[in-house]
């Protein structure tokens, strides 16, 4: 009787001691996931150099026609690389440079306007942009400098516009090195590209009369004190 008494009691035992064993192994698997491993969103990049709406007069140069710039902004949180982009605007053209560090050393153009900007990237597909600055890289002996390109603001780019539309205000934006821009030229009509003068000001909105069934196309020429000139990219909005 006592040996089945013990049989009963160790086999007891062991019974409990095996569902605790597989009860440790449950609640192991429900543990949450370590917070230090998600993948945090980066933050966006702070410009430093070149300078906003600034003469670029820094840098080596290499050629009379082309100079090195290092482009430099501050650290973000969450980044494992940066991309730079860097448009021409005299072309319209952009190219991207990738860095692992706040800054990218870049030969460009003398005597030509660029813009930039920064995007901050993880190890993720998280991303973060900062904002975009203009700056004119100086050429040689250059005592004056065409302004940059206008902004065409509004109507946006390739927008429908209510068929009840006849009257809108177009509006851009202008900026320059020299501080000296004196007048605008609005181009605009039914044809691409547009060759109607509508109307010179120095402001930054123009009103326009249009008719609905019609597709618009308009550009600015934006004018400074010493004769310098530059010509905005083509906007095009359609009247239903």
């Amino acid at each position: 009787m006592k040996n089945s008494l013990k049989y009963i009691f160790g086999s007891f035992v062991l019974c409990l001691f095996l569902f605790n064993c597989g009860g440790g192994s449950d609640n192991d698997g429900d543990k949450d996931p370590d917070p230090d491993n998600e993948v945090k969103t980066p933050t966006a990049a702070t410009l430093v150099f070149p300078n906003e709406n600034s003469e670029c007069t820094e840098g080596s140069s290499l050629t009379s026609t082309e100079s090195t710039i290092l482009f430099n902004w501050n650290d973000t949180t969450n980044t494992t690389t940066y991309q730079l982009f860097l448009k021409n605007l005299d072309t319209q053209t952009t190219t991207n440079y990738t860095s692992t560090v706040s800054e990218k050393s870049v030969t460009i153009l003398r005597g030509t306007p660029y813009s930039w900007y920064v995007v901050s990237k993880n190890t993720g597909t998280e991303t973060a942009q900062s904002n975009t600055w203009k700056f004119y890289n100086a050429g040689e002996a250059t005592s004056s400098y065409a302004p940059f390109l206008a902004e065409l603001v509004s109507p946006a780019l390739s927008v429908s516009l209510a068929a009840s539309t006849t009257n809108l205000s177009l509006q851009w934006s202008g900026e320059d090195v020299d501080n000296d821009i004196t007048e605008y030229e609005v181009l605009f009509g039914t044809v691409n590209p547009p060759i109607q003068s509508q109307a010179t000001t120095s402001s930054n909105n123009v009103s326009v009369t249009v008719n609905s069934g019609n597709t618009y196309f308009w550009r600015v020429i934006t004018k400074d004190d010493n004769n310098n000139t530059s010509e905005s990219q083509v906007f095009e909005f359609n009247v239903e």
